[in-house]
This record gives C-alpha cells, structure tokens and sequence, in this order.
C-alpha cells in the first residue's frame, strides 16, 4: 500500500470529506512509515464544480504545474461532486487527460461522480439495497483502498494487442504506428509480444443492447448473443493482453465506428472479468483539431467505465491529412522516439 495525499477544491461536503480522511488514515497506518518506492506520489483530487461546470482553482491548479514535473512518477483518482446532474463526466475526463498528459498515471475506474442529491446513484439500487448516500460513501471508500493497494504489473513479458479499422495505404495513423510498433520491437525484442487485429467492414456489428439477464448469461461464458468476430478473436485476445493499442484516425471528432463498436461489444466481457490489470495506449491523427477529443473519449470509454489503467502520457498525437503527410513533418522522428521511449518505461516497469 502507499500513502494517499488528499487534495481538495472547493468541496464542503463534509460526510464526504471525512470519509476520505478517515480512509486515507486507515490505509496510511498500516504502511509503519514505509512508502512503496513504485510511486513517489498517490494523489486523490476532490473538485467541486460550479453551475457552469468549472472549478477555478483546480483548473490554476493545473496550470501553475504544465512545466513543473508535479505529476511524473505519480498515481491518481478523482471525486467530482456538481450541485446539478451535469458537467461530472465532461469534466473528469479534460481532468484526467490535463493531469496524464503530464506523466500522472491513473487507477481503473478512477472517477466517482456525486450529482446533485446523489441521483447518479439510483441505479445502483437495483443491485444494492442500501440508501443512495450509503452507496456514494461506500464507493468513496472503495476508490481510496483501490488508490493506496494499486501496484506495477510483474510480467515476464508484454502482451500487446493492437486494434485498427485502417488500410496500411492511406491511413497515416496507422503508418505512423507501424513505425512506432518496430522500434518498440527493437528496444524490447522477446520481452514483448504484438497482435494486430484489424476490425474491417462485416467482422463486427454494434451491440443490440440485449436485456441485462441475456447479457449476464452469455457473459457466464466470456461469450456473446451476437458471437462471431468479437467472440472468436475479439475477446480471446484482449484476455491474453496487458496493454490494448487504439489506432484512432479522427472521425468527426470521434473515434471511428468499428472502433466504437469494439467498444459498445466489451460490455459482455467487462461483466465476467477486470479490466484493472490491462493497460490503454493510443495513437490519435487528426487532419486539423480534436486530438484532445478523440483521446478524452477514450478516456471516458475505457479508463473512467470499463476500468483500464491509463499510463502516463498514453496517447501520442499528430496531425495530418494527405496519406504519408505524418513523415514529412520536421518533428516526427523526435515525437515517435519520445513515444517508444515513454512506452518502453512504462512497459520496463512493469516486468518481473
């Protein structure tokens, strides 16, 4: 376990607060002083938002440390609270892609949500009988175990699965990739292990939104009403792997389809298994804007609801248009170096 130091904008909820304390305290008395050297920090951001969905100091905050090396080395969750229904979700994910872009690492499922009334909580109810406050404290409770017991992987090798829905001809985001993939290659040799599967046209169709009971049954089997693609090849490798590459053009300031669907379909596997041991990487093109975008959806999608870890810096962004443009930039070679050498830490320490 590692000690946990809590930082609070704005909030006054003072049940919250304490929970926090009281949590972050039981964990630290067990450590005898001793801090895990994995991590030289362990940080728990508290933010309140206002009717706009902004915190002013939190967002200062996060400013006065673009160039301070605050967050390297460091693990993180959030609490979020908003005085209405809105802005939680939005927010955490600009959060978290500020606070990662600047080498802060963060947990699986590192976001609880507290809207006005705790009303985001009532789906809960139907599993967990227990008042809407209760369950907000409980996962507050859950967060900050999860935050001080979190620890590196120790792997004899690295699994990596590489998801794409490109053609090698025209999508610079995925050249720009395969150059990435052979140095990395180069720097780990059998210390790591790359599958590429390519989500094409007919492989997989979007989830149907089966009710809860046919989805839980086939999940039983690590399975799928629908089967094929995603059933076959899909979820057998993303089992197999510790760390699940994004090859994500930019589709109207999205992720593409395919890709969506790749994720919509988890929804079986995510039932039956944690994802809190597998790892996201991205690698986001653009032709103008929206890098951020397409990265925070990813964020949103597989960190903050599906559970993922996200390493620092996991995304490597680039613009360009014309097929083979990414290679005439000035830049490029020193951006994928800095990329393959980020990886290869990321994935060197995580190794027996």
């Amino acid at each position: 376990m590692g000690t946990i130091e809590i930082i609070n904008f704005g909030c006054t909820n003072v049940k919250i607060l304490q929970m926090l304390e009281k949590t972050a305290s039981e964990v630290n008395l067990t450590l005898n002083g001793q801090e895990p050297p994995a991590f030289s920090k362990r940080l728990l951001f508290v933010i309140q938002l206002d009717e706009i969905g902004e915190n002013t100091e939190a967002s200062a905050f996060l400013k006065s440390n673009l160039e301070s090396g605050y967050f390297k080395n460091s693990i993180a969750a959030i609490v979020v609270l908003s005085s209405s229904d809105l802005y939680t979700k939005s927010y955490s994910k600009k959060w978290i892609f500020v606070a990662n872009s600047l080498g802060c690492e963060m947990i699986g499922h590192p976001l609880v949500e507290i809207t006005g009334g705790y009303q985001n909580f009532n789906t809960w109810t139907k599993t967990v009988d227990e008042p809407l406050e209760t369950i907000a404290m409980g996962l507050v409770r859950s967060l900050v175990t999860r935050l001080a017991e979190y620890k590196n992987l120790k792997l004899k090798q690295s699994k990596v699965l590489v998801l794409h829905a490109g053609h090698k001809k025209i999508s610079n985001t995925l050249m720009l990739w395969e150059r990435i993939e052979s140095k990395l290659s180069e720097r780990l040799g059998p210390e790591v292990s790359i599958k590429t599967l390519h989500v094409e046209e007919g492989l997989i169709r979007d989830c149907y939104g089966c009710a809860f009971e046919t989805c839980t049954y086939y999940a039983m089997s690590r399975s799928c009403f629908y089967g094929g693609f995603v059933v076959e090849s899909l979820y057998p490798s993303l089992e197999e792997a510790d760390y699940v590459v994004w090859i994500c053009p930019n589709y109207n300031d999205a992720i593409s389809a395919k890709l969506m669907a790749v994720v919509n379909r988890l929804t079986a596997l995510y039932r039956n298994m944690s994802f809190h041991e597998k790892y996201i990487l991205a690698v986001v093109v653009s032709a103008n804007s929206g890098n951020d975008v397409v990265s925070s959806q990813l964020i949103g999608a597989l960190n903050i609801n599906k559970g993922f870890r996200l390493p620092p810096k996991f995304a490597l962004m680039e613009m360009a248009n014309e097929p083979g443009e990414i290679f005439k930039k000035e830049s490029i070679d020193s951006t994928i170096n800095n990329y393959v050498n980020n990886v290869f830490e990321i994935m060197h320490k995580n190794m027996k």
